[in-house]
Order: C-alpha cells, then structure tokens, then sequence
C-alpha cells in the first residue's frame, strides 16, 4: 500500500455516515485503555468493552481513553455514540491515509497527525496515525496499534507530576503532541546524522551505492516533509482558535510546540537540500571521473594516430620502398615510432594536458 495515498475504492460513493476501515490491520484485536483523573485520584484500567467507559461521560474527572485498533468499526461507533463525537470525524478516524488536520465541532475538538519513528536497521521511517477527540472532561486516542510512545506522560499522570493532574483534556492533548513533535525531531537527527556522515563518502567514493543512499534519503525526507509540515499548520490552527475547550492557560504551552514544529520543518528543508547538494557533487564527481578517463583515451589515441599513420606506411606491400632491404630498418623503424610517442607526451605535458 502506497505510503503517500491510501486506496479509497472502498470509501467510493459511500454516505458520510457509512463508515469503512481504510488501511492495514496491525493488531489482531482492539484494545481499550482508561486513565481517569483529576488532582486527587487517579483510576486506570484496560475496558472489556466500549460499555465500560461509559460512566466516564459528564464527570467532574478528566478521563483519557485510548483505542488501539481500527480495523473493529463497532468499537469506534459505540465510543462515538456514548460521546457525542461526530459522524465526519469516526469516518477520519476509520481511514488511516489521512493528511493531518484539525476540526472543530459542536461540544468536541478533532485532530489527526501520523506517529513517526525512524528505524535504525533499515533507515525507513515507519508511521501510524493517530487520532485525537476531546470535549470538556474527556480525551479519546485512536492507535493503529499499541505504542510506548505515551509511557512518559501516562507516568506523569502516576506520579503526579507537573500540571498535568490539574489541568483538563486540552492540556493533556497539548502533551502528547509534544511527545509526537520531540520524536519527529529524533527521527530527523537519526536519519539527518547519516545525511551529514554521507557528504564524506560523496566527495571520496562516489559510487552507485551513495547514490541508492541519497535516492533513499531523498524519499524519507519527502515523507517526513508531507507528514510535519501540515501539523505544524494543525498546531497553528489550535493556537488561534476560540473554542472554550482550549483554555487561556494552556495557550502559551501551543504556542511554544508551535515553534518547535516550526524548527523541525525548517531543518527538514535544510536537510533537503543537503541532499540536493550531495546528488549535485555526485554528478559532479562522476563527470569528472569520465572526462579524466577520456582525456587519459584521448591523449593514447593522439599519440597512436601517428604511429598507425607510419606503421600503415610501411606495411603496404609496394616492392619499392625505402630502406626496405636495409639490415637495420627494423629497429630505425622503432626508434622513429618511439621518437614521436616521447615528443608527443612532452608536447602534453608542455601543455598541462597530464
């Protein structure tokens, strides 16, 4: 499945209410986990069914419920029935190719980013979307499939620290995409690191394996260029809206992961066109290589066009020839081949031609 689109043939035609999985099951069943809290408790547990989270509607508490798993459409319409989420955002929810974006509803807030990780071993960057619902006292992720990317910030909810405790579901959205923007800027350093260490290798051995790397690297910028730069502009969109579900306070925390978004695009652009850079000295090197080995064919050919001229000379089989039958007409013949070959190579060297 293409990783830039994802086939929408069986979204073709369908009532925005109809809503289908689109994309790849990465776990064999759903799983639903809930954390519900405010400054003094704290209750978490993992949901046998959608059924269970629903006493968690219209409390006092601040309740984060994450669904991982969205190939099982039943469990994401029963949780949007119990919360009120609407029919447009299930059906984002449900299809994994989404751009990310954020929209704003009646009493919920909606948004869609991609999970990036880059892998070491195979220097690909592997992503997941997630999706992101919260009203007055709830959050609900939806993962394609379990994560620890949130083990930090669900062990600040344990441990009680910082603000987290006490502030609401907007805060707690604001968290976890700071977990997402600091990990896309780890993914930009892993793959940016072996970018950096290519510019040597381009400058000393320019060969087709450098040039599958830049072609590689290339194609892994440009996804992570498709994935970042619109939720920067996701984040923008949240800084300057007026729902009452973002609070006052919670605004300059935006505003600072909008600058660090804003920094990850821009090294993103710096990288790509290191990148650029590189393919352009490997062209250049690789042009360079070949015309020193034509000059090298060149300068043989200019020197042996002469010898061929006097070799052809004395090898035609006319009876009367000079010094024909001459004892050593042989070793006179090689002593004026080799005379035009050395004052050639001095002329080209004269000439700085070698």
């Amino acid at each position: 499945m293409s990783r830039y689109l994802k086939s929408s043939e069986k979204n073709a035609g369908k009532a925005p209410d109809d809503i289908v999985f689109i994309g790849k099951q990465k776990i064999e069943n759903s799983v639903i986990r809930v954390m519900d809290f405010d400054s003094e408790t704290l209750e978490e547990f993992e949901a046998d069914s959608p059924a269970d989270c629903s006493r968690f509607i219209n409390t006092e508490t601040v309740t984060w419920i994450s669904v991982y798993g969205l190939h099982d459409l039943s469990v994401i319409k029963e949780i949007g029935r119990n919360f009120g989420i609407h029919t447009l955002a299930l059906e984002d929810i449900a299809n994994t190719g989404q751009r990310p974006k954020f929209e704003e509803y009646e009493d919920t807030l909606y948004l869609v980013l991609k999970l990036l990780l880059f892998d070491e071993e195979t220097e690909v960057i592997r992503s997941d979307q997630l999706s992101i619902v919260f009203g007055k006292n709830f959050l609900i992720s939806f993962h394609e499939k379990p994560v620890d990317l949130f083990h930090p910030v669900r062990e600040r909810i344990r441990r009680h620290k910082g603000r987290i405790r006490k502030s609401g579901p907007d805060y707690l959205a604001y968290a976890l995409l700071d977990v997402i923007v600091d990990n896309y800027m780890i993914a930009i350093e892993g793959i940016g690191s072996r970018i950096e260490d290519l510019e040597v290798t381009v400058l000393e051995n320019p060969d087709q394996e450098v040039l599958n790397r830049i072609t590689r690297y290339k194609r892994e910028m440009n996804f992570l260029r498709k994935s970042i730069r619109p939720a920067r502009e996701l984040i923008v969109q949240i800084t300057k809206n007026d729902s009452d579900l973002i609070q006052e306070n919670t605004l300059p925390f935006w505003k600072d992961l909008l600058g660090l978004s804003t920094q990850a695009t821009e090294v993103i652009d710096s990288y790509r066109e290191m990148l650029s850079d590189h393919l352009n000295i490997y062209n250049t090197s690789t042009s360079n290589k070949l015309n020193e080995i034509m000059k090298i064919l060149t300068i043989f050919a200019a020197i042996f066009i002469p010898l061929t001229f006097i070799a052809g000379i004395y090898g035609t089989n006319f009876e009367y020839l000079p010094e024909l039958h001459f004892k050593y007409s042989y070793f006179v013949f090689w002593g004026i081949m080799l005379t035009v070959a050395g004052i050639m190579l001095r002329f080209f060297r004269r000439k700085g031609w070698l």
